[in-house]
């Protein structure tokens, strides 16, 4: 039932193309579309995919890099209530294959980059009945006439499955996060009053849109009638020239992005123009962030979420609280807890846990985790951390069943790299933990022992690993060992491999 209290995503879009129509929304490869143009496409596919007569909550999976469809399907899966599977194009053959049995997609879309690892995967599945390449026939389902979608998307339903992202394997396979419409418009929401976000404003859409914090400062900006620069490739030169001819106010970054770019910036005789620039946001170490605060005179804002919670939680300019993850956002209630729940007091260290409307719905086909992951009615992030007096979160890594290495800024869980290296004939046992690496701020390294008469090379084992996982999960470097340290009751004793084996690159 459509509600007078709803509020959709498509419905954003259709305020822009009324308030703001002929100021730009998307500027892509030399090319522009207005707000106007942008809600004309989005109501031309979202009548053009009425047309495949799909049930409420039929997955639509997207494999591709940034593009301006991301926005199209954005509409369009709110108006008729279909569900957006956004794929990791980073991801191995077999992961990839999980993704596609763990949501059964009816229609999947790819760009030509992911032809030949995507393409096999559809034809030996029988469920998916639509699939559309973007550089050949996406856009002919687009309909010739917007007319009728409106009407169409008065049935959407905000509180219904809209999204899912699957996030690192705590168990060995990458489990879906599930939000709503409604979890994605607050979420954003907040960034808009945080980060200042209107119409005057350009953001970089640098951050690959599977991944939740792209989703959140892309869609953030147009929500706030603003304008989205989409880059489909990462280049520092190329980032510097849409900085100064687009006059970009904010970008997300991960590392090393941003290094990238200063190295860009300080190799050029004079100094390039990025007085547009205004916050950049993301994970950085401070001696980086002040370096590029320095360059560029705007700020840099640190942050914490996950996709489990739509997004970004705290946030704040890194150097307001020194060594801080950010102040709690307005939307979340959030405690550090023991193992029973309790909260503890400010300085003591305990489980994040958050409650409010940005958590997640749950995993998806995933009854007994979700179970797990909201008892006693919060949800458990797995990460530990400290609250200040001042409401600043200080982020102090992962529970130990739940540790998590984060190789620029994406999601990495042992457990998941660690089978990958016993899969090997020639490995017995395996422990992956994260390391401190000045590139991409945090690496994966492995230390295996071997069966009786086996040998493999590292770089060996390291190809193997790439052929069966994606490559950002792969260890960049790995330790040989003859025995490997144990505890009483039979287990790898992480702790004593990571003290001696725990240092960085």
């Amino acid at each position: 039932m459509n509600m007078p209290h709803q509020l959709t995503v498509f419905d954003f879009f259709h305020r822009n193309a009324r308030m703001n129509g002929p100021e730009c929304a998307l500027f892509y490869n030399g090319e522009t579309r207005s707000h106007s143009e942008l809600f004309d496409d989005a109501c031309r596919l979202t009548n053009g995919m009425a047309q495949l007569n799909l049930a409420a909550g039929t997955r639509v999976a997207v494999a591709a890099k940034n593009h301006p469809a991301f926005f199209h399907l954005f509409a369009s899966a709110s108006a008729l209530n279909l569900c957006l599977v956004l794929i990791n194009r980073r991801l191995g053959e077999d992961e990839l294959a999980h993704v596609l049995d763990d949501t059964t997609p009816q229609v999947v879309i790819y760009d030509d980059e992911m032809r030949d690892q995507i393409v096999p995967l559809i034809q030996a599945r029988t469920g998916i009945d639509h699939s559309f390449n973007l550089a050949e026939d996406f856009f002919s389902l687009y309909a010739p006439d917007p007319q009728g979608a409106v009407e169409l998307a008065a049935g959407s339903d905000p509180d219904l499955a809209y999204m899912i992202i699957h996030t690192a394997a705590v168990q060995g396979k990458p489990r879906g996060a599930v939000l709503s419409q409604a979890n994605l418009i607050l979420a954003n929401l907040q960034l808009m009053h945080a980060y200042g976000l209107d119409k005057t404003k350009t953001y970089l859409n640098i951050l690959p849109l599977f991944h939740i914090m792209g989703v959140n400062i892309g869609l953030g900006t147009l929500m706030a009638g603003g304008k989205n620069v989409i880059m489909d490739q990462f280049s520092p030169q190329a980032g510097l020239d849409l900085i100064r001819e687009q006059h970009v106010s904010i970008f997300g970054s991960f590392p090393p992005i941003l290094a990238r770019i200063l190295e860009c910036i300080q190799s050029r005789d004079t100094p390039p123009d990025l007085s547009s620039l205004e916050i950049v946001a993301g994970l950085e170490n401070p001696e980086t962030a002040g370096q590029w605060e320095a360059a560029t005179g705007s700020k840099f804002w640190i942050m914490y979420g996950q996709t489990e919670t739509s997004g970004l939680i705290t946030f704040s300019p890194i150097f307001e609280a020194p060594g801080s993850a950010g102040r709690v956002s307005p939307l979340v209630r959030m405690i550090v807890a023991d193992d029973l729940d309790n909260a503890l007091p400010p300085g003591s260290t305990g489980e994040i846990l958050v409650k409010g409307p940005l958590v997640f719905k749950g995993y998806w086909n995933a009854d007994d985790l979700n179970a797990f992951t909201f008892r006693n009615g919060w949800h458990h992030t797995g990460d530990m951390g400290q609250m200040d007096e001042n409401g600043y979160l200080h982020f102090k890594g992962r529970k130990p069943e739940k540790e998590l290495i984060k190789p620029g800024g994406e999601n990495v869980f042992p457990a998941e790299v660690e089978n990958v290296l016993e899969s090997h004939e020639a490995v017995d046992k395996a422990c992956v933990f994260g390391v401190p690496d000045a590139e991409f701020g945090e690496a994966v390294k492995a230390v295996c022992t071997l069966n009786a008469g086996c040998t493999v090379e590292e770089k060996e084992l390291i190809a193997y690993t790439g052929t069966l996982i994606a490559g950002f999960k792969k260890p960049k470097t790995i330790v040989f060992i003859d025995k490997m340290p144990m505890t009483p009751a039979g287990q790898i004793d992480r702790f004593a491999v990571k003290e001696k084996y725990g240092k960085g690159q």
